[in-house]
């Protein structure tokens, strides 16, 4: 089963990464807090920060470059991981090692556009840095307590569950 969830969630990543690359490439005012590069964990990296429009234009060209130097997204990666999902008989080491093949090619990615937001937080200031990582360890808060009431939720559901 974990197998079919890796699969699965390889799948959803490399096609919100397909989307959200067109939404950029469609966007005619695109600014850093729209572009795919933030979408991620990092959706709204830099919401509450005034950057400059030199700023603005250099977090443009940085985008893209990185489209432009980004592997087209391999569609017959996908397609290969449907057949295996609809074949009538399950191969799990072969959907194992397509996930792993989908998996790497998403980590690739991710460390391109982890190297790129690294450029675009160097072009900031100290001050709008200090404002980005008060806003991340906002964000990080915000998680935490959401995963940390998905944990105790199941808890609490068994112990009311198990007193009936």
């Amino acid at each position: 089963m974990r197998i079919v969830t890796v699969a699965v969630m390889a799948s959803t990543l490399v096609l919100s990464t397909v989307s959200c690359a067109a939404d950029v490439e469609t966007g005619d005012n695109w600014h850093p807090t729209e572009g795919f590069a933030l979408r991620s964990v990092q959706s709204h990296m830099f919401d509450g920060i005034n950057l400059t429009e030199h700023q603005r234009q250099q977090m443009r060209d940085l985008m893209q470059q990185a489209r432009h130097d980004q592997p087209p997204v391999n569609v017959s990666e996908m397609e290969t991981m449907h057949r295996l999902v609809i074949a009538e008989k399950f191969d799990e080491s072969a959907v194992h090692a397509q996930a792993e093949k989908m998996a790497q090619e998403q980590v690739a990615r991710q460390v391109e556009m982890a190297r790129v937001r690294n450029q675009m937080y160097n072009l900031l200031t100290p001050e709008q840095q200090a404002v980005l990582n008060q806003n991340h360890q906002q964000r990080m808060n915000q998680l935490r307590s959401v995963a940390q009431t998905q944990q105790s939720s199941p808890m609490t559901e068994l112990s009311s569950s198990s007193t009936r």
